[in-house]
Order: structure tokens, then sequence, then C-alpha cells
């Protein structure tokens, strides 16, 4: 199964500088991790209706050819996308008669839609204003355009109809699965049995909870989802879940910087972070005073004499410091609370998403650390709790062993630590452009 993104970034690339068509970062974007299609898509016939089209707009087209005209068989070999780090590519259908869900679905990627087999009338007039993917269902089989078996449906209410599903079986290469019941543990019970299968498994959704239920399963979910829905809302819901995806799959870049200034301050209220996920040596929260640069603050996975290991926690600074959290924003740290997310990142700048379990706030002697990066004359400072628990990464050494973390009561002038430079505006989290000064 190709992906339409990567097909169609492929020929972009191959553009010349010079060449008038230009592209917006928003298609690139929703261009790079999803899986939008059903088949294998020839390159040039699909691309070429892109170059008259306005991206980021409805992919409103004339009708050269269809974009699925070699959608697979049940006799044909399997077809697998991957995405950049190695991982199945996750695939969307839609299954909607809501024009307005079709056009919000197309603007984000996602170009296969499932029809009732007698809504043919109405797949016929969306192909006619958008590159769509018309999929048919007939009696528990769902057929392309020319009646070929693309996948089978099974309906799971029960243990039984749910061992029925077997790998083996001589089906459709894709799977549909509608679960009536339960749905975590038949999500999982089925990943485990087709996981070394070239099946492709779908579960059906009526919401994004449900998508992400299925996408996560077992930690590797399923391969796709059916997304039967009619509001716009359960479509824009998923693009922002599947956009935290791809955030986590980008190296953020990290800056290493200099102390100049260390200073014990007095009282104030910190903040810990403990979340529902252990954290490894090297990694840590991004947290400062100023949110055009955020320290990268080690965790409490760390051994020690005189207190246990806390891999879960983050002794993370006090109630004002900026954390970052997904989406390229920022919080307060008096903000977090249970439930909310926020990233985790180590020494190279690898980047994944956690859950906020519990937050503490605890008045505790402060301490200031103030750096500086050879290309800007910035101060750029955080308050820490001043404790040997607390530590800041230190900047990777290529190969050779290095020092993970140091702590602050061992801190010194001209040590070297790890920070995210970035856009000091914000406006509620967001990075904004305009004129502003903090010290």
């Amino acid at each position: 199964m190709a992906l339409l993104s990567h097909i169609c970034i492929s020929h972009f690339s191959s553009i010349a500088p010079s060449s008038s068509f230009s592209v917006s970062p928003t298609t690139f974007l929703q261009c790079s991790w999803l899986s939008t299609d059903s088949g294998n898509i020839r390159a040039t016939n699909l691309c070429s209706n892109f170059n008259s089209l306005h991206c980021g707009k409805t992919l409103l087209r004339h009708r050269h050819n269809s974009p699925c005209f070699s959608m697979p068989s049940s006799s044909s070999p399997s077809r697998t996308s991957w995405d950049e780090t190695g991982k199945r590519s996750k695939r969307v259908w839609i299954w909607t008669t809501n024009k307005q869900v079709m056009t919000a679905a197309v603007e984000r990627g996602w170009n296969t839609f499932v029809f009732p087999s007698h809504h043919r009338q109405l797949a016929q007039e969306w192909s006619s204003i958008a590159v769509i993917c018309p999929l048919f269902v007939n009696e528990g089989e769902v057929l392309d355009e020319q009646n070929k078996r693309v996948a089978t449906i099974f309906d799971v209410s029960n243990p039984e109809e749910l061992e029925g599903l077997r790998p083996e079986d001589e089906q459709a290469e894709s799977i549909v699965v509608n679960l009536l019941d339960w749905q975590v543990i038949p999500a999982e019970n089925i990943i485990a049995a087709f996981q070394r299968s070239q099946k492709t498994v779908f579960a059906i959704s009526n919401n994004t909870s449900e998508a992400q239920v299925f996408l996560e399963a077992l930690e590797h979910g399923l391969d796709g989802i059916v997304m039967k829905i009619e509001d716009v809302e359960a479509v824009l819901e998923l693009k922002a879940y599947f956009d935290r995806r791809i955030e986590e799959s980008n190296l953020l870049s990290l800056t290493k910087a200099t102390v100049t200034h260390i200073q014990v301050a007095g009282m104030g209220d910190r903040v810990c972070v403990d979340l529902c996920s252990l954290m490894r040596p090297g990694e840590g929260l991004l947290v400062g005073s100023f949110a055009r640069g955020l320290f990268l603050v080690h965790s409490e996975c760390l051994e020690s004499n005189y207190i246990a290991s806390r891999p879960f926690r983050v002794n993370a600074g006090p109630v004002h410091a900026y954390v970052a959290v997904p989406g390229n924003r920022t919080s307060y740290l008096s903000e977090l609370k249970s439930g909310k997310e926020v990233i985790v990142v180590d020494q190279q700048g690898h980047q994944r998403i956690a859950i906020v379990g519990r937050v503490k706030i605890e008045s505790r002697p402060l301490i200031l650390v103030e750096a500086k990066i050879e290309s800007d004359n910035q101060t750029i400072s955080i308050l820490l709790q001043n404790a040997e628990t607390v530590a800041l990464v230190c900047p990777p050494q290529g190969n050779t062993l290095s020092k993970t973390a140091i702590q602050v009561t061992s801190l010194k002038v001209g040590d070297e630590i790890l920070l995210r430079i970035q856009g000091g505006a914000r406006h509620t989290g967001i990075e904004i452009q305009e004129f502003i000064v903090e010290k």
C-alpha cells in the first residue's frame, strides 16, 4: 500500500528550485506520516493531479484517472507502508455520507472513503470534485470500483467470534473488525494473533477515543482504522492526534550552553512532575524561566546513597517556569495536572509524549542558574530546587563516556549543559511573532 503523501513528496523534490510550483508547509506536515490510501498508486498519475492544485485546500481536480485503479485484490501480495521510524504506517479510511466530513478529511490527507453499496451515486459525485478512492461495503466485504474484494468485515461480539479470526484464512489481505462489545482486550488479542501476518487489520471506530485505543493497543496498535463518523470535529481531533505522533518522530535541536552564574535564591514553590512513564538516564523535561531557552532538567532516575531512585519524577522548578508540551507549545508548571501531556527529551533530542500522573507543589529552597550560548549574548536562566536530586543534562561527547547530568549542588561556572533555543514570544503557550523583552 503506497502513501499518497510519500509519492507526492518524492515527486515534488524533483522539481527544480526555479519552478513556480510551491507547496505549503502544512501540506508537507500532513503528508509525512499518514497512510491514506488502500492500494498502490501510480505516482505520475496522482501527482500530475497535484500540480494543478492549490495545496492546503480540498484536492479539487479534473478526473484524469482514478487514484485507486490498482486496488489490491484478495490474491495480490501484501503492500505494507513504513514511516520514518521504521514502524508500520497507520492507515485511515473514512466512512461517511457527510460532504463536510469528506472535505475536511481530504484537506488533511485522507482520501479513502467507504460507502454502503447503494451509495455509488454519492461516491461518483464526490469523485468529480475531489481526489478520493471510493470503497463499497456489500454483504460483509469491502469492494473497490471494479468490484474486486479489498477487505473482509468481521463482526465480533463474543470470544468465539474473536477466536474465529485466523491469519492463515484465505481471505482478502485486509481485514476490517467491527468490535461490538469489548474493545481493548479483543484489539490486543488480534494484534498478538496477527503480529507475524502480512494481513492489514483495521477496526471500525466511531470517535477519536476509540481510534486511539485501536492504534495504541499493545504499544503497536492495529494497522489502521475505519472512522465511521458524520461530524467534522472527529476529523480535526484525529488529525491533531496524528500530528502529535509525527512530532514524536522528529529530533529536537538541543544547543550546548555554558553556565555563567549560580546563586542561592531563597524559598519558593517548586513543582515535582510525576509521570505515568519511566525515564532513562539522559532523559528529562525542558523547563525554563524564559520560553526562548529551556533547560533539559534530568529525571530522578539516577541511583544515590540517601534516597531511592524515582525514574518517573522530574523535580522541574518553580510554579512560574515554562515546560515544553506537545504541539510546539509551552505550559506553566503551575498549570500541569493529572492527565496533561508533556514532552520527555533525551541528550540526543529524541522526544516522546508522556502523561502527567501527579503534580506536587511544595515550598523549598531555590538556586538560580544562568547560562549563555556562543552565538548569542542573551542570558537564559532557570530556578531549581537546591537539592542533590535535581540535575541538568550534559551535552553528549560523541561516542566517549561522559557524565549524563550534573547535580545543581555541584554545578560550577564554566560547566556545559543542554538548552532548547526557540522563539520567546508566547500567547497561551503558542509561539507568536511580536516584540518582547524578558529579563
